[in-house]
């Protein structure tokens, strides 16, 4: 694919529902970037297999162990907000300011979890496209052009530079 193709697949292309993430098409060992939507609106973008090499996604030699794309969109379609920072702008963002009392003293009598309703508001809200790459490097150079604009619609909202 060249630049303008994969640009464009981040931006056009039939996106995925998170709600339907137990049955993702996306490869299982891959290096890639994606891009999350709510709707029509650009939110966020990301990259994952930043040390993947061209011979790990091709020859690898644990062919049921995931490893870097697939792993990553499945931590956000999780909605754990432990070491993923996509969940954490999500609850930051769309979740906190939409809790009612009820749900906050829920929250703090430990009835109701943040990472529960993060969860449930990112399969109920969120879509993402992806692109799988030969290695980590173009993974990361592409997600820093995305975050910089490279998109006709412009800048994630979660994540620009």
């Amino acid at each position: 694919m060249s630049a303008d193709e994969v640009l464009e697949a981040l931006e056009t292309v039939s996106y995925r529902r998170f709600a339907d993430w137990r049955n993702t098409p996306v490869p299982r060992i891959t290096a890639g970037v994606y891009t999350i939507w709510d709707k029509q609106r650009f939110i966020y973008v990301g990259m994952s297999g930043r040390g993947m090499v061209t011979n790990d996604v091709v020859a690898t030699d644990e062919p049921t162990k995931a490893k870097g794309l697939w792993t990553r969109l499945n931590s956000h379609a999780s909605g754990r907000r432990s070491g993923d920072q996509f969940c954490v702008y999500v609850c930051d963002r769309f979740v906190v300011p939409a809790l009612t009392s009820e749900q906050q003293t829920q929250i703090g009598e430990g009835v109701l979890s943040l990472d529960a309703l993060t969860r449930k508001y990112i399969h109920n809200n969120l879509a993402y496209r992806y692109v799988t790459l030969d290695n980590g490097a173009a993974a990361f150079e592409l997600e820093r052009a995305v975050q910089r604009g490279a998109l006709t619609v412009g800048k994630p909202l979660l994540n620009p530079l």
